[in-house]
Order: C-alpha cells, then sequence, then structure tokens
C-alpha cells in the first residue's frame, strides 16, 4: 500500500461538478494505492500512521489537533513508467481488491477519532489542494 501524503491548508475533490469531500486545514490530503498482495493489516497500520504522522505545524500531528483528512483513492500511484512513454498500471489493484483496502483505511482512521472526508472510488475526480508548506511525503507500508 502507498500514499501520497500533503500537508493542506485546504483541499477539496469534485465528481460532476459537485464538491464530494473537503477539508480546511490544517490537514491532510492523502492519495491512496493499493497493489495486488496488499492487506486489511496493511490498511490498518497506515491509518495508525496517516493519524500520528507529525508532519503538522510545530511538529503535530493529526491526532494532536483533530486535524481532518481528506483520503482519495488513486490507482496511479502504482504506475511504472520506467521504460517507453507509456506508464503501465499492472502493479495496480483492481477496483474489487483495492476499494474495500481504501474504505478500510478510512474506517480505521474514522475509528481512531478521524474526521475523514473522501472522494469517490473509480470516479474521474478533480482534486484541488493548497499545500501548506510545501510538504509532500510518500508513505509505503
Amino acid at each position: 500500500m502507498r500514499a501520497v501524503v500533503q500537508r493542506a491548508s485546504r483541499a477539496s475533490v469534485t465528481v460532476d461538478g459537485r464538491v464530494v469531500g473537503a477539508i480546511e486545514g490544517p490537514g491532510l490530503l492523502v492519495l491512496v494505492g493499493v497493489t495486488h498482495d496488499d492487506t486489511e493489516r496493511q490498511a490498518k497500520r497506515m491509518a495508525a500512521k496517516l493519524w500520528g504522522l507529525r508532519i503538522l505545524e510545530d511538529e503535530k500531528s493529526c491526532s494532536d489537533l483533530n486535524a481532518p483528512l481528506l483520503v482519495v483513492s488513486q490507482f496511479t500511484l502504482y504506475g511504472d513508467a520506467r521504460k517507453g512513454r507509456r506508464p503501465t498500471w499492472t502493479a495496480a489493484a483492481p477496483g474489487p481488491v483495492a476499494e474495500p483496502l481504501v474504505n478500510a483505511v478510512v474506517d480505521e482512521l474514522r475509528s481512531l477519532g478521524a474526521k475523514v472526508e473522501t472522494g469517490v472510488f473509480g470516479a474521474d475526480m478533480k482534486v484541488s489542494l493548497t499545500n501548506d508548506g510545501p510538504i509532500t511525503l510518500i508513505l509505503d507500508i
């Protein structure tokens, strides 16, 4: 499981011209990708890592500040463009595998007490972000 984590002062996801998820910061925009052999255990570990990650101002975490997270599924995190000019997506898990694991990350975050907004799995999403810092990390669990 892979996540791109961006510290945000605001972020939103729009589908078909309608905002489906939005946060006002400080908070985190989290793009989550799933590969074929990921498990629910990894999803729970990812959620715990995101909730406790100390990248907000003064080395605080979302758990310290009760800061919101916007979690968006993103299969392209497992794209491979090492050869040629067209990426391959073979390392990305198919929807029936990935969607429950992205949902598991969200559910676990909520069980930890997080305020979580989401995109729509598999939709054509427009993601807007004001990156604060800028701070962007890649997490592999």
